[in-house]
């Protein structure tokens, strides 16, 4: 049967993996107006792109897949004498939206969470933080079903990429195929698929992954935004046009999943992209944590402002939970003006060792935050 048909598998859901929504910050998570009364503020003015936010719950739905094909080789990756070892924390917060659509998912532990055979690459998470707009219909279908596509692909697990790529098509075909979702609601999504050492990044939309590497953040996804060039570029191209930001007019995201309203036909080439943009990444023991978050935690933060906070909260208490509550604080006392949704996922059990700055004789007049921001502008124009 199709992956992408309206009679897939239903969702086997267990309650050790069900989402937990806990640590809200404003009436214990309740939406309605006294919510978003008290978090009105000016609208700030969109900073640069390094600045960000985050939401607070562990989730995972438990789903039933047929493992029995799967036939899975872990890669030899040599002996760095780094593993890395998963564990997250995560904060949802309303904000001053009427309406909370973001959805995520937290899986520290694939085999344990899939039931798999001892064949399957350990360790092994997969993560994701879902923006939805227009309703909440695209962005909990996607949750509930994106994992599950992506390991039933035919081309899974010779071709992790390709296998991603097709689930984020077909989640999408079957969002437009279901005659009980809303074909007005949209999401984008942000996934990390991450099978030993190979960390996996794939973007539709605007929402964001920032590695922290030593105290430096280095972005894994790009914004999808309607006037960026490449994305206008390629909007324009099929017949589509940008206006005040928006595509078309309508929507503030270039690539989603969803929007059938805006949609042509299945498989047709559209102006609003479902297709995915991925990068893989070897982790290291560099490699501190990732921050995935959604676009009202990017919108009044910057990647590396998040990344800095981050591992400072980190060395107090080494809790990701708390380090997502606090960026998401944060964002909300930046009067940002969406939902928030963070994810804060490490890849040690211990926290983060001080960085030790050798004197000299010079005395610097450039703080340390300042330095990774100065590297990293200069290692893009390379």
């Amino acid at each position: 049967m199709s992956p992408g048909t309206e009679s897939s598998p239903p969702l086997i859901m267990d309650s050790k993996y069900r989402i937990k929504e806990k640590g809200s910050l404003n009436n214990g998570g309740a939406e309605g107006p006294k919510s978003s009364e008290r978090m009105k503020g000016p609208k700030a003015r969109k900073p640069p792109r390094h600045l960000s936010i985050i939401r607070h719950s562990v989730s995972g739905a438990r789903l039933g897949f047929n493992l029995e094909a799967l036939a899975l080789i872990s890669p030899q990756l040599g002996q760095t004498g780094f593993w890395p070892e998963f564990r997250s924390g995560c904060c949802s917060e309303i904000g001053p939206k009427p309406h909370m659509e973001d959805e995520h998912i937290c899986i520290d532990n694939l085999v344990e969470y899939l039931r798999a055979s001892t064949n399957f690459p350990s360790p092994g998470a997969f993560y994701g933080v879902f923006d939805g707009h227009g309703g909440i219909d695209a962005a909990c279908f996607v949750r509930n079903n994106i994992l599950k596509y992506i390991i039933e692909d035919v081309y899974f697990p010779a071709s992790v990429e390709k296998a991603i790529k097709n689930a984020f098509i077909n989640v999408d075909h079957a969002l437009a195929d279901s005659r009980s979702l809303d074909r007005s609601s949209g999401t984008t999504a942000l996934t990390a698929l991450i099978l030993e050492r190979s960390l996996l990044i794939a973007n539709a939309g605007d929402c964001r992954a920032v590695l922290g590497k030593r105290g430096r953040a280095i972005e894994l996804s790009k914004d999808h935004k309607p006037n960026c060039n490449a994305e206008r570029h390629r909007i324009e191209r099929l017949g589509g046009s940008v206006y005040d930001g928006y595509l078309n007019g309508q929507l503030s995201v270039a690539r989603a999943l969803g929007d059938w309203h805006m949609k042509g036909s299945k498989g047709s080439a559209c102006p609003l992209s479902a297709e995915p943009e991925l990068q893989e990444t070897i982790l290291t023991e560099e490699d501190e944590f990732l921050i995935m978050g959604c676009d009202g935690i990017w919108d009044v933060m910057s990647s590396q402002c998040a990344v800095t906070m981050t591992r400072k909260e980190l060395m107090l208490h080494n809790d990701p939970e708390k380090c997502s509550r606090e960026l998401v604080r944060e964002a909300l006392k930046r009067n940002t003006c969406d939902n928030l949704t963070v994810v804060v996922i490490c890849f040690s059990p211990d926290a983060p060792p001080r960085i030790e700055i050798p004197r000299t004789r010079v005395r610097r007049s450039i703080s340390l935050e300042g330095l990774h921001v100065l590297k990293g502008a200069l290692d893009k124009n390379i």
